[in-house]
């Protein structure tokens, strides 16, 4: 099973850690974030395809052609900015069946990433006190995904979209519509996706986004709490 992971992103907000190197090669516990990412992939996963932009060369640098046991693909996004619906986009004539799609600032537990794989569609949530600063989930009865609201004034839930996204090839079949903010969002996509197939939504316990530089410190408290500063 291959794993697409979205890697190409300035990491704008994470500067001034950014500015020498990308994001998901920011160290947390000695180890780049992309390590933390790739760890917890379960071992039916056994090709990475990533989705490069931001100083793209230094990522192939250190993960090379196979990375912690797993053959690694490489495709450029060339206009980051473009959302992450584009950027899954440009592995579209990699990908040759059903895969996983993680975010490249996010780091995940395995035993969820363990369980999502098992469905033929699915993806990960958690709980947020916030939810309309995230992408809000609506959830059906049965526990699949209905939609994914961006960042809504009245959110329907409490769940909300982290990645790990299980998908079929059919997923490049639901191209995006241009957003407010002029990019194209997987989270559109995988609305539109959900309308034809049943995404199983499966609680993540562990989820430890990476967006601004104070976020290393609190990720460390977790991972490596007997880390001295």
């Amino acid at each position: 099973m291959q794993c697409v992971i979205l890697v190409a992103g300035e990491g704008t907000r994470m500067r001034p850690l950014t500015l020498d190197v990308p994001k998901p090669l920011v160290p947390v516990c000695g180890n780049p974030v992309l390590w933390h990412i790739v760890d917890a992939l379960p071992s039916v996963i056994d090709e990475i395809i990533l989705v490069i932009g931001y100083k793209g060369e230094m990522i192939r640098e250190y993960c090379g052609e196979e990375f912690l046991g797993r053959k690694v693909t490489y495709v450029e996004q060339k206009n980051p900015k473009a959302g992450t619906a584009d950027a899954l986009f440009q592995a579209r004539d990699l990908v040759t069946g059903t895969f996983l799609v993680m975010y490249g600032d996010d780091i995940h537990g395995r035993d969820a990433l363990c369980e999502v794989v098992a469905y033929s569609h699915g993806m990960l949530t958690t709980y947020s006190d916030t939810p309309q600063k995230f992408g809000v989930l609506e959830i059906n009865s049965d526990g699949t995904l209905a939609a994914i609201i961006e960042k809504p004034e009245h959110p329907p839930s409490h769940s909300i979209n982290i990645g790990g996204f299980v998908l079929t090839p059919d997923i490049f079949n639901f191209q995006a519509e241009l957003s407010v903010h002029n990019e194209y969002l997987l989270t559109d996509s995988v609305t539109a996706y959900a309308k034809k197939y049943p995404v199983k939504v499966v609680p993540q316990s562990t989820w430890i986004p990476l967006g601004y530089p104070e976020d290393i410190a609190k990720a460390e408290a977790v991972l490596c709490p007997q880390k001295k500063e």
